[in-house]
């Protein structure tokens, strides 16, 4: 008898409880992606703990057939990072939105960041509360009007990638939640990065902020308005992919390529590595429809960084006490610092 090995399919990942997203939310994408990323990964369900705050996109946790924590408002990141901390060996995925982890959550946030915990971050940005019923929140628009903000929002919203980068990210990403197969591989790059990886990901909610994205992912007006990332290779975009974009020393210029003048040799080569033109990059913040002379948004990963995670330190930190013996209650009272006088 020959031992087959199963090979695993999102329906491995689904639990038995029912969805109650909305009809159209951008979440069931998401869900259905991350349930394929985890099987083409062949992680073990017992392994595998989704941690999440309060919102529409922090009840995913009852949706895939993993350990989960649903916790509360702004702590995933905390909690996850205390789990990571704990239980190294553990696959830890932190699902939040973009009010619970940027407004309540934020400090949290920062300095998860910062600590390069090896945890998963699926940043679900939908420009909105939606569970509380549509309040504007850190990412909103200028102008949007909502419960909240009758009159318009007056904040400019946050740049989630460009904070995300500033905190000491070591892997920054973008995806569409139309983009699945797209996403599904950005899920598995995350997965594999040694440290913290953080996915932000424009969702649309059908409800409170119906097409907040749309300038992005309608099929008219995309190719016009987003730039994918690719290691290697030109930013390249365009519905004849006619348009590109290179440096003016630190400054992006879009070029035409229909002008004899420009070469594609003069155009912008993505590296995931160059942290200087990552930051540049999350700096293409313009929205398309208030700007005329915009730069596209950038959809894939921005950056990658080969760095030692918070669970090795801590882990070789203890080695190192245990290996000095048995401690003195005593001397640690005393301290370094501590003098007799006679």
């Amino acid at each position: 008898m020959t031992d087959t090995k199963k090979q695993l399919t999102a329906q491995d990942f689904t639990s038995s409880q029912e969805v109650k997203w909305c009809p159209g939310c951008g979440d069931h994408a998401v869900l259905q992606q991350l349930k394929n990323a985890m099987a083409d990964l062949e992680l073990k369900t017992e392994e595998v703990v989704f941690v999440s705050g309060i919102g529409c996109s922090s009840r995913l946790p009852y949706y895939v057939a993993t350990y989960g924590v649903h916790g509360i408002h702004g702590r995933a990141m905390a909690i996850g990072s205390g789990l990571k901390a704990a239980r190294p060996d553990l696959s830890v995925w932190i699902a939040t939105g973009d009010g619970d982890a940027l407004s309540i959550g934020g400090n949290h946030y920062i300095h998860t960041i910062r600590r390069n915990l090896d945890m998963n971050v699926i940043l679900f940005n939908n420009e909105i509360y939606g569970l509380t019923k549509g309040q504007y929140s850190p990412t909103s628009k200028v102008g949007l009007k909502t419960v909240t903000s009758p009159n318009g929002v007056v904040d400019y919203p946050m740049n989630t990638l460009a904070l995300t980068l500033g905190s000491g990210g070591t892997f920054v990403a973008r995806v569409l939640d139309r983009d699945g197969k797209f996403m599904r591989e950005i899920f598995k790059r995350a997965a594999k990065h040694s440290g913290t990886s953080v996915v932000e990901i424009y969702q649309n909610c059908p409800i409170y902020n119906d097409g907040a994205f749309g300038v992005f992912t309608d099929r008219d007006r995309k190719a016009d308005t987003t730039v994918y990332l690719e290691q290697g290779k030109p930013l390249v975009f365009g519905k004849e992919n006619n348009k590109g974009i290179k440096l003016d020393g630190f400054t992006p210029v879009v070029v035409d390529l229909n002008d004899s003048s420009v070469s594609k040799d003069d155009l912008w080569i993505h590296d995931e590595k160059d942290k200087l033109k990552a930051n540049i990059l999350a700096d293409f913040f313009d929205d398309p429809d208030t700007k005329e002379d915009y730069l596209p948004r950038p959809i894939g990963i921005f950056y990658v960084e080969d760095r030692f995670t918070y669970e090795e330190a801590l882990d070789a930190q203890i080695a190192q006490a245990q290996a000095g013996g048995e401690g003195s209650l005593e001397e640690l009272l005393a301290g370094p610092s501590t003098w007799t006088i006679k």
